[in-house]
C-alpha cells in the first residue's frame, strides 16, 4: 500500500521478492518472487508462497519491493524492504499482519500486508460401523469368523490396505465396532477414488479365506449419514464357476460420520493467546554473578547460559502474545531490606503488576535483581508453579495458554510438592519447559518429563505430560556460535508444545473459534 513512486512518466511496476533466512543463520536466500503489477504504487498480488511452518524454530522472512522490474535484482529502484518471523504473520490478529516498509532515508515506503493460512491436507476423520448378512460358510465345524480389509487405490491403479477391522468369532451376520480412519489415508483426500473392502474368515494359521470384495468412494461412504447403504459381496470365482451365483451376503454401512481433526494453527488463528512466564533460579550454587565462574556473569562479550535460555525460548513465544507482556520470577533468593526467602519474587520489583515489557525487559529485570539480591536457597519449583496454575485455572476456556519456563542449576529440593504441583497442572491449559543450566546432574527433572513414565503424585496421574526438560549444555555450539546454540535450544524445547496444547483442547472438546472475515 502507498508505494514510493520511483517512474517518471507512470507509477512504479512493483514485484516483491521473498528471502529467507536458515534456523541460526545469518544469510538470507532469495525464496521466491510475486508477478509484476504495472503502473500502480497500491498492488495486490496473486501469486503465493508455500512454506513450511515450524512453531519450534524462529522462521526470519525478509519481503524487498523492488520498483521497476529488471531481470537483476539489484537494477531494480528500491522501494524499502521489511523484516518479520513467520510465527508473527500466524500469531496476529486472523493471520493477517500490516508492517510499514523502511530502507530509504527520509521517505515513507508505504506498507506491506502479509496474509498466513494454513493449507487444508484433508484433517477429516471419519467414523463408520458395519455389518454383514448371510456371508458364506467357510468352516467345515462352524459358521466363519469374518473381518472386513480395506483398501485405498493409488494413481497407478495398484491398491494400499489402510484398515482392518477385529474378527467376529463363528457367525454369518457379524456386526463390528465402529472404527476411525483419516480420510487421506482412506483415499489421499479424492472424494471419487475407489476403496475396495475384502471380506476373509478368520483362520488360526494365517491363511484367511476370502468369501467376497465389493468397491466404493468416499463420497458414496458419505451418504450412509442419512441412509443405510447395502453392499452385495462378490466371489469373482464363483460368479464365474456358478450360473445361479447371486452373491456372497452383502455388507451395511450403518453409520458414517466426519470429523474435524484441528491443528494448532486453527487455534491460534482462532485468537488462542500464549501466556509466557519465566522462573529462574537465583540459588547460591550458581556462584557469585561477579565471577567469571558463575552461571550467571555475563561477560561484556556474550550472554550468561541463562540470558541465552530465556532469549532463546522468549523470542520465538512473544510472537503468540499480543500483549508482549511477560510475568518474571526468581526463586531462592535473600530479598532486601530484611534478607527473607523468597521462591517466587517478582524480578521487576512489582508485587502488583510482575510483568515486563518483552523478552528486553525480562532480561533487564533479570540483571538488574542480580544487583539486588542475595543468592541463597533452597531450589523450590512449586511455589511458582501453583502460582502459574492458579492464573492458568482462571480461563480454561482455550482462549488463553500458558508456557512456564523454568531455568535452574541444580537438584530440586522439594520435589514430592513439585510432583504435586505438576499432577494438579496436567489438568489446566499450561505447559512447563525447563532448562538445566551448568554441569549437574539431572535425574530429577527427567522424572518429571514423564516421557517415559507417566508423572503420579499420592496415587494420583498425571492428566497429560506438560513437562519437557532439556539440559543447556546438549546444545552449545562447539564454536562459540550463540545464536545457533539458542536456534538449538528452542527447536528441542518447544517442539512439544503445539502437540501439549491441543491434548488440553481435545480432553475438554474445545474447537478452535473460528476467526472473523
Amino acid at each position: 500500500r502507498n508505494l514510493l513512486d520511483m517512474d517518471t512518466f507512470s507509477k512504479s511496476d512493483p514485484v516483491v521478492v521473498l528471502f529467507v533466512q536458515g534456523s541460526g543463520s545469518s544469510e538470507w536466500k532469495e525464496f521466491g518472487r510475486t508477478e509484476v503489477i504495472d503502473n500502480t504504487l497500491n498492488p495486490d498480488f496473486v501469486r503465493k508462497f508455500v512454506l513450511d511452518y515450524y512453531f519450534e524454530e524462529k522462521q526470519n522472512l525478509r519481503f524487498d519491493p523492488p520498483g521497476s522490474h529488471s531481470a537483476v535484482l539489484g537494477a531494480q529502484d528500491f522501494l524499502g524492504q521489511a523484516f518479520v518471523a513467520l510465527g508473527e504473520v500466524i500469531g496476529s490478529q486472523r493471520g493477517r499482519l500490516e508492517r510499514p516498509l523502511t530502507g530509504v532515508p527520509g521517505k515513507r515506503c508505504g506498507t506491506i500486508l502479509l496474509l498466513a493460512e494454513e493449507l487444508s491436507n484433508c484433517r477429516d476423520i471419519v467414523t463408520m460401523q458395519l455389518c454383514a448378512n448371510k456371508l458364506d460358510k467357510k468352516d467345515f465345524f462352524g459358521k466363519s469368523d469374518p473381518f472386513l480389509v480395506f483398501y485405498r487405490s493409488n494413481e497407478d491403479g495398484t491398491f494400499t490396505i489402510c484398515h482392518k477391522t477385529e474378527v467376529v468369532k463363528n457367525t454369518l451376520n457379524p456386526v463390528w465396532q465402529p472404527f476411525t480412519i483419516p480420510v487421506r489415508a482412506l483415499c489421499n483426500g479424492d472424494y471419487d477414488r475407489t476403496v475396495k473392502i475384502d471380506v476373509y474368515d478368520w483362520d488360526r494359521d494365517g491363511s484367511h479365506d476370502f468369501i467376497g470384495e465389493f468397491a466404493t468412494s468416499y463420497r458414496e461412504l458419505s451418504r450412509a449419514q442419512s441412509q443405510f447403504t447395502v453392499y452385495e459381496v462378490l466371489n469373482p470365482r464363483k460368479k464365474c464357476k456358478k450360473k445361479k451365483y447371486v452373491n456372497s451376503g452383502t455388507v451395511t454401512l450403518l453409520s458414517f460420520s466426519v470429523e474435524s481433526e484441528f491443528t494448532f494453527v486453527d487455534y491460534i488463528r482462532g485468537g488462542t493467546q500464549l501466556n509466557f512466564t519465566v522462573a529462574i533460579d537465583f540459588t547460591a550454587s550458581n556462584g557469585i554473578p561477579s565471577q567469571p565462574t558463575s552461571l550467571h556473569y555475563a561477560s561484556p562479550y556474550q550472554l550468561s547460559a541463562y540470558a541465552l535460555a530465556l532469549k532463546a525460548v522468549g523470542e520465538i513465544i512473544q510472537d503468540y502474545d499480543s500483549d508482549k507482556l511477560f510475568p518474571a520470577y526468581g526463586f531462592g533468593a535473600k530479598l532486601p531490606p530484611d534478607g527473607k526467602i523468597s521462591h517466587q519474587f517478582p524480578l521487576n520489583n512489582n508485587v502488583d503488576n510482575p510483568s515486563c515489557a518483552g523478552i528486553e525487559g525480562v532480561l533487564e529485570s533479570y540483571l538488574q535483581s542480580l544487583r539486588t539480591v542475595q543468592l541463597y536457597g533452597p531450589t523450590n519449583f512449586a511455589p511458582v508453579i501453583n502460582q502459574v496454575a492458579g492464573t492458568a485455572a482462571q480461563v480454561t476456556d482455550g482462549s488463553q495458554y500458558h508456557v512456564l519456563l523454568i531455568i535452574t542449576d541444580g537438584v530440586i529440593s522439594d520435589m514430592l510438592q513439585t510432583k504435586e504441583a505438576i499432577v494438579t497442572a496436567s489438568a489446566l491449559p499450561m505447559s512447563i519447559i525447563i532448562v538445566g543450566v551448568g554441569p549437574a546432574e539431572f535425574e530429577a527433572m527427567e522424572e518429571l518429563d514423564g516421557d517415559e513414565v507417566r508423572l503420579s503424585s499420592r496415587g494420583r496421574y498425571a492428566e497429560r505430560d506438560i513437562v519437557q526438560f532439556v539440559p543447556f549444555r546438549d546444545y552449545v555450539d562447539d564454536s562459540g556460535n550463540q545464536v545457533l546454540s539458542m536456534a538449538r535450544l528452542a527447536k528441542d524445547v518447544l517442539a512439544e508444545i503445539p502437540e501439549q496444547l491441543l491434548s488440553y483442547m481435545k480432553t475438554r472438546d474445545i474447537k478452535p473459534r473460528q476467526a472473523d472475515p
